[in-house]
């Protein structure tokens, strides 16, 4: 039995060269590679074939959330610059939907580069022409919490939305790893050709590969496809520094899906559903956890949110994938909800079970990542196979580089067993 908490990062390693990690995106977005691993072996395609791959009645399940300029940039009047990161809303917003659509000012947790050049009470402005009008911002320093501050924006014309002004103000948040600043078509190819809701301030990158053409292909082949949203924090970079995964705190993320996705998932449950990224996968595991919490009456609509751990505790009671979608359906008829919106920690780690995925596809991670030890839950110790026969073939690797469709590795899966203590 393994227990996840004891997990040691250092397990979970391996060399990535500076030069493996791709800069900047293909030209085209299906010609980046593909590795196929499944019962064990490994082959490669490009992702334009990926139809070959997935059996016909597939679902396919994509994050549909849309990156943010979340970078804004402003200079004091002694030139200094001063960077706000804008993380997530404050939690007097019911959802990042809602905060993204206020009016005029709001209030938002974020990094400051810079912040010990920002005296209290200093209000940052900056201008822009906006043809025929001005946009003015402001920003005003309110609270210092322990990892970020909390930043009340204001701004004229006060009849914009907040995601009307970090559009024009803001600049696309590259990750870190890439070293470099953003250009003019990073606002483009950092984001998913179904991008819908904003909110995100990282790209949900295994979509960065799908074409409207590829889409096509797919649906040829009675492969369907939906969509569920998980708007990505700035903690997916977030390194692993505690020795044991116990030490390390994971980040929320707002998840939003549809009564008809979930009723979608359920009609499929015993057929491939394949998420497409990590952060689909992390929902859709995530709503089977809270449609147990429902059925086991140990949440109530004004709290509902899954913590780090839980999902291991839960585990004892044995509740099927489609008691639990039935739950969280009833659960929403009751409350006359369209949408299901919450939170999310869920770690998956090693000792894992996957509960509606079959297969994930998604990009090469970190090393010491938490996304590694989610690839290592489906595949077991064949992830070390996986990224060495990439590292070993040229597969780019990160953000911007090539993928993999990994499906379960029903042996290991079979075998691993969780708990807690």
């Amino acid at each position: 039995m393994i227990n996840p908490k004891d997990l040691s990062i250092k397990d979970f390693t391996y060399d990535l060269p500076e030069d493996r990690i791709a800069k900047f995106p293909l030209a085209e977005r299906d010609a980046s590679k593909l590795l196929i691993y499944r019962h064990g072996k490994i082959a490669e395609d490009i992702y334009k074939n990926l139809d070959k791959y997935l059996p016909a009645d597939s679902l396919l399940l994509f994050n549909d959330t849309r990156v943010i300029e979340a970078r804004l940039l402003f200079q004091k009047s002694t030139g200094g610059i001063i960077e706000i990161f804008c993380l997530e809303p404050h939690e007097q917003y019911a959802d990042i939907t809602t905060a993204m659509m206020q009016h005029g000012r709001v209030l938002w947790q974020c990094l400051v580069g810079g912040a010990s050049k920002w005296k209290h009470g200093l209000v940052l402005e900056k201008k822009i022409r906006n043809n025929p009008s001005e946009i003015i911002l402001q920003a005003r320093y309110v609270e210092k919490r322990s990892e970020s501050f909390i930043i009340e924006l204001s701004w004229k014309p006060s009849s914009l939305t907040f995601a009307e002004v970090l559009h024009h103000m803001g600049a696309v948040p590259l990750p870190p790893y890439l070293k470099r600043e953003a250009e003019e078509s990073d606002v483009f190819r950092y984001q998913t050709i179904y991008a819908r809701y904003e909110g995100s301030v990282a790209a949900p990158t295994a979509g960065l590969h799908f074409t409207d053409d590829m889409l096509k292909k797919l649906t040829a082949k009675n492969i369907k496809n939906d969509f569920v949203t998980l708007h990505v924090g700035a903690g997916t970079f977030k390194p692993v520094k505690a020795g044991t995964m116990q030490g390390h705190e994971m980040h929320a993320e707002f998840i939003t899906v549809s009564k008809r996705t979930i009723e979608h998932m359920l009609k499929n449950i015993s057929k491939n559903i394949i998420p497409v990224g990590t952060t689909s996968l992390r929902t859709i595991e995530s709503l089977y956890w809270l449609g147990v919490k429902i059925k086991l009456q140990l949440v109530s609509k004004e709290n509902l949110h899954l913590s780090q751990w839980e999902c291991y505790e839960l585990e004892k009671h044995n509740v099927e994938t489609s008691e639990a979608l039935e739950a969280l359906l009833e659960f929403m008829h009751k409350n006359k909800w369209e949408r299901f919106i919450s939170k999310t920690r869920i770690i998956i780690t090693p000792g894992y079970k996957t509960k509606i995925a079959k297969a994930l596809i998604t990009n090469f991670h970190q090393p010491r990542s938490t996304l590694l030890l989610l690839v290592a839950a489906l595949i077991g110790e064949d992830w070390k196979k996986v990224y060495s026969y990439a590292l070993e073939n040229n597969f780019r690797f990160l953000s911007y580089g090539d993928g993999c469709l990994l499906w379960l590795n029903k042996e290991y899966q079979a075998g691993t067993g969780a708990m807690t203590g």
